[in-house]
C-alpha cells in the first residue's frame, strides 16, 4: 500500500463522526503522493520547486500517474501549485480505486434498495496495515492526519530527517488552512447576501 491509500483508509476509519472536507483530503492525498515519490527517488525539491528525476518504475498505478504528470520543464512547478492542480478531485479518484479493488463497499439504504447511504471499508489486510501505521504514530501519516484535523498536532515532524518531506508536509498544512479560510470567507459573504435580500 501507499501513503495516499493508507491516508484515505484511516480517514474513513477515524473521521466517521466528523467527516473530512473532500477538498482538504484531496490536497493531503496529493501531498502524500509527493512524499512517496520522494521515497521512490522520482523527484527532488529545489527550494519549493519539484524537480522530476529520471523515469522510474512506480508499481502503484495512481502513483505512476502522479509521476507521469510532473512538469518536466524549468522553472518547474512549486509544491503548492502541484497540490492545487493534482489535488483537484483526487479523493474521488482514490476512493473509486479502492472500490474497484474491493477494499470499499457501497452501503445500501435499509428501506430504499436503490439508494446508497455511502461507503464502508471492508476488513482487509490493507485496512489493518493502514491502522497499524496510524496507531504507531508514523510521522508522515500523523502529520497529514493533523493537517486534516483527525489527529492532534504533535512534534512528529522532528522525527523526520528529510527536509524535502518536511517541506511537502508544511505546504499541505498551509494549503488546507488556505482552503478553510476561503470556505469561511464564502460563508460570511453568503450570509451577508442573504441578509441583504431578507431585509430589516
Amino acid at each position: 500500500m501507499t501513503t495516499p491509500r493508507d491516508l484515505l483508509i484511516v480517514t474513513m476509519d477515524v473521521a466517521s463522526g466528523r467527516p473530512v472536507e473532500q477538498g482538504d483530503l484531496s490536497l493531503a492525498l496529493a501531498g502524500a503522493e509527493l512524499v512517496d515519490l520522494v521515497d521512490a527517488e522520482a523527484l527532488t525539491l529545489d527550494g519549493d520547486r519539484i524537480v522530476p528525476g529520471p523515469p522510474s518504475a512506480v508499481a502503484d498505478r495512481l502513483l505512476h500517474d502522479a509521476a507521469s504528470s510532473l512538469s518536466r520543464q524549468a522553472p518547474y512547478e512549486s509544491v503548492e501549485e502541484w497540490l492545487w492542480r493534482r489535488g483537484r478531485g483526487l479523493s474521488s479518484t482514490y476512493l473509486a480505486d479502492l472500490e474497484a479493488e474491493g477494499q470499499v463497499t457501497r452501503q445500501r439504504h435499509r428501506w430504499i434498495p436503490l439508494r446508497t447511504d455511502g461507503t464502508a471499508l471492508v476488513d482487509s489486510p490493507a485496512r489493518r496495515q493502514a491502522a497499524a501505521r496510524w496507531t504507531s504514530g508514523e510521522p508522515v501519516l500523523a502529520a497529514l492526519g493533523a493537517a486534516l484535523g483527525i489527529r492532534e498536532p504533535t512534534d512528529d515532524s522532528l522525527q523526520l530527517s528529510d527536509d524535502t518531506v518536511v517541506t511537502v508536509l508544511a505546504t499541505v498544512n498551509d494549503a488546507v488552512m488556505e482552503l478553510e479560510a476561503v470556505r469561511q470567507r464564502r460563508s460570511i459573504e453568503d450570509a451577508a447576501f442573504d441578509n441583504i435580500w431578507r431585509g430589516p
